[in-house]
């Protein structure tokens, strides 16, 4: 079980809920190691693994949208797995919505959107698949009412994501 102290929690809610979230998906990652594999996905519950598919959308969709998600590896992670789902019974039902059309698209395209790319050939995907955008719009409305509904999930049922030690 992945192990956080009860005060680094409580000095990363201070700062909000990106930061508490992030030292658990901090932790997650640094258990990890040299990034997730076949071999090491056990070592994560599939609360952690929704918690720490949650960071990687977040950070991706704000740097570079889904065509950078899935150019930059983590399209299968998140959408082969109940990911929407999980973030659905959390309570991110808006999230889980966009990510369930995300996924139309991704699996309609997957070989052509996971290909080896030029820099050239990366940007005109964001031309190709514009169909993404009015997602990405979407969930930069309702990114931080959703991050909100997940960081209250995490601290009411805090022990399914860390043991937490004083």
């Amino acid at each position: 079980m992945i192990q956080i102290k009860e005060s680094v929690i409580i000095e990363a809610a201070d700062k909000g809920m990106d930061e508490f979230l992030k030292v658990f998906t901090d932790a997650y990652i640094s258990v990890l190691e040299d990034g997730m594999t076949a071999h090491n996905m056990e070592k994560l519950n599939g609360y952690q693994h929704t918690l720490l598919a949650f960071r990687y959308f977040t950070d991706e969709i704000r740097e570079g949208g889904f065509v950078q998600l899935i150019q930059n590896g983590y399209g299968g992670y998140i959408f082969d797995n109940p990911t929407a789902k999980s973030l659905r019974q959390m309570g991110a039902r808006d999230l889980s919505k966009i990510l369930y059309k995300a996924k139309e698209i991704y699996d309609a395209n997957r070989a052509d959107l996971e290909k080896e790319t030029t820099e050239d050939e990366f940007m005109a995907m964001y031309e190709q698949y514009e169909a993404f955008d009015e997602l990405e719009e979407k969930y930069m409305e309702i990114e931080e009412d959703q991050t909100l509904v997940i960081a209250q999930y995490v601290d009411e049922n805090i022990e399914d994501f860390a043991e937490i030690i004083k």
